[in-house]
């Protein structure tokens, strides 16, 4: 059933921080919601469910900061740090995700991101990442620091012709599924993707991977999230 389109922002006295959600689970937007809701200085203004319903809210309203899950309706969270740095270069991202930030924290902040953070954190860990970022600071947990760190001195993660860097913030998305275990119609599920797009994308990163069968996939993708998991 379709969902109405999100209403304009609650109004807030000047200095407060006026914050933007973008997930599609509304019990998760609520419960950010209930989170801040004793926080004088910062709560959230306006709720969007979709990258298309955050573009238009931000096109038409000012926020402080913009908080976006990876997996939207529409398109990859990703993209949509992206398009919003393109269209308010000084408006800050902090992205709240499932994803792990072993795979995704790097990806997000080369995009344009100020700060990656799990889901599952504690609240206060989401409160002061989303105030370190109000204030104009990078955030990341400090595993996700450390892994980072050891990329750069190790080299790892250099883009080349089979690298897993050369794929798409989409395609990343189902290499992750793929090395978790999930299958073809699953994956379609939790993405809100056709089967057959997730099909598409599969053949599209084996091509890239320089690999010639399925199960060669679904291996390289276990063994590259695992090798992940295991270095964070």
């Amino acid at each position: 059933m379709k969902t109405a389109p999100s209403k304009p922002p609650r109004s807030q006295e000047d200095g407060h921080g006026r914050i933007l959600i973008v997930d599609d689970h509304p019990i998760f937007r609520r419960g950010i919601a209930m989170l801040l809701e004793h926080e004088e200085d910062i709560r959230i203004a306006a709720e969007a469910e979709d990258a298309a319903q955050a573009m238009t809210m931000v096109e038409r309203y000012s926020f402080s900061l913009v908080i976006a899950d990876i997996s939207l309706k529409d398109v990859n969270g990703i993209e949509l740090v992206k398009s919003l740095k393109a269209l308010k270069p000084a408006l800050p991202v902090l992205v709240l995700s499932m994803h792990d930030e072993s795979l995704y924290a790097e990806r997000a902040l080369r995009a344009g991101a100020r700060g990656y953070l799990m889901k599952q954190a504690p609240p206060d860990q989401v409160v002061a990442a989303i105030r370190k970022v109000l204030s104009g600071e990078l955030y990341l947990s400090s595993a996700a620091n450390l892994l980072m760190l050891n990329t750069f001195v190790s080299g790892r993660g250099q883009t080349g012709k089979n690298s897993v860097e050369s794929l798409s913030d989409r395609e990343l998305e189902i290499f992750e599924h793929l090395g978790r275990g999930l299958g073809t119609t699953r994956i379609a599920h939790d993405l809100h993707l056709s089967v057959k797009t997730v099909e598409a994308h599969r053949s599209h990163i084996k091509t890239k991977l320089g690999l010639a069968t399925a199960p060669a996939l679904v291996r390289a993708a276990v063994e590259w999230v695992t090798s992940r998991t295991l270095d964070g």
